[in-house]
């Protein structure tokens, strides 16, 4: 089951089976001039990505895999064959009935299995350009995520890594960039459209005390960014050979993410706890990539009060504030 079915490129979307990956769906559409950008990380399965509802490092420009399905042929536990938007129908939106895609999205393989996804697809960038820039503290570097999307800047992607996971990084990726908390910063259009972008993101940042963009305007070097950024996982883990590691994952709102960010760096150091912090902030999400001796008790049972301190501050920091005051 690893077929390419239906490509409509002037529709802008294809249909594909489950054991095709994102990186065979992008090979194949190459000619073409578009692309699906929903971009995990590692070369996944795009039924599996349906499933889990996956994001990516472009997703604060393109969105998740919730809003790029359109249509979905699902197997029920009892052999029934259910298409969420119609057998064949590749709509652009979901005015009548119920949005069954969307149930069937990010279910996991609990509500059916997933035998054909039909996905949304994009234009690809008539010219791409990324940076890094350094920042003197998380505040300063979150502050400016927060200040370029309220500015309105189409930024394709906007990643964060916190000073631990940049020194990881420059080691196990050969960098030689600052051990400072970092923006990873990607911008796609037309040569005229970037300009603005850069020169407006470029201001938020200076103003925040951010460093000179260093740019990566060349094919090879944007690649060799982004796979170091992708790579954090196996460079986290690096930093304490012979241990493990596993991901915490929250998301909060964009106006609380400097606060949980800067809360959570010292909750780690308080409790002498390595993890490394990298994270989607353009949607508000981020993750500690811990590292922990699994022959540790101490350790371990720290990590597990951390962890579940952030899920707890995670969910706290998202609810109104509630005055003390009865209202009359």
């Amino acid at each position: 089951m690893d077929q390419i079915l239906d490509l409509h490129p002037e529709d802008f979307d294809v249909t594909v089976e489950p054991a095709v990956t994102r990186k065979t769906l992008n090979a194949y559409l190459r000619d073409t001039g578009l692309w699906f950008p929903v971009d995990p990380g590692a070369d996944a399965s795009l039924c599996g990505m349906a499933a889990t509802s996956a994001s990516g490092t472009n997703a604060v420009r393109y969105g998740t895999m919730r809003e790029n399905v359109i249509n979905l042929e699902v197997v029920l536990a009892d052999g029934t064959i259910v298409h969420t938007a119609g057998k064949g129908r590749r709509p652009r939106k979901t005015s009548a009935g119920y949005n069954l895609t969307n149930l069937f999205v990010g279910s996991e393989g609990t509500l059916g299995i997933i035998t054909k996804t039909t996905l949304r697809l994009y234009g690809i960038p008539e010219a791409t350009v990324s940076a890094v820039c350094s920042f003197a503290s998380v505040q300063a570097a979150v502050d400016s995520t927060v200040q370029i999307l309220q500015a309105g800047v189409p930024i394709a992607r906007i990643e964060f890594l916190d000073d631990v996971m940049m020194d990881a990084c420059n080691r196990f990726s050969s960098l030689s960039y600052p051990v400072v908390p970092t923006l990873f910063l990607e911008f796609h259009g037309s040569e005229r459209s970037l300009e603005e972008q850069v020169n407006v993101t470029e201001e938020i940042t200076q103003s925040n005390e951010g460093s000179d963009f260093q740019w990566a305007r060349d094919a090879e070097t944007r690649s060799r960014l982004w796979r170091a950024r992708h790579d954090a996982w196996y460079a986290a883990q690096a930093l304490r050979p012979g241990c493990k590691a596993y991901s915490t994952d929250v998301c909060v709102p964009l106006s609380r993410l400097p606060q949980i960010i800067v809360e959570t760096k010292e909750d780690l150091m308080e409790s002498k706890l390595t993890g490394p912090i990298a994270g989607h902030v353009g949607d508000g999400n981020f993750h500690c990539l811990m590292v922990v001796d699994p022959s540790d008790p101490d350790e371990l049972h720290r990590v597990h009060l951390f962890t579940e301190r952030l899920a707890r501050f995670a969910a706290h920091i998202q609810l109104p504030l509630i005055s003390n005051e009865t209202s009359m």
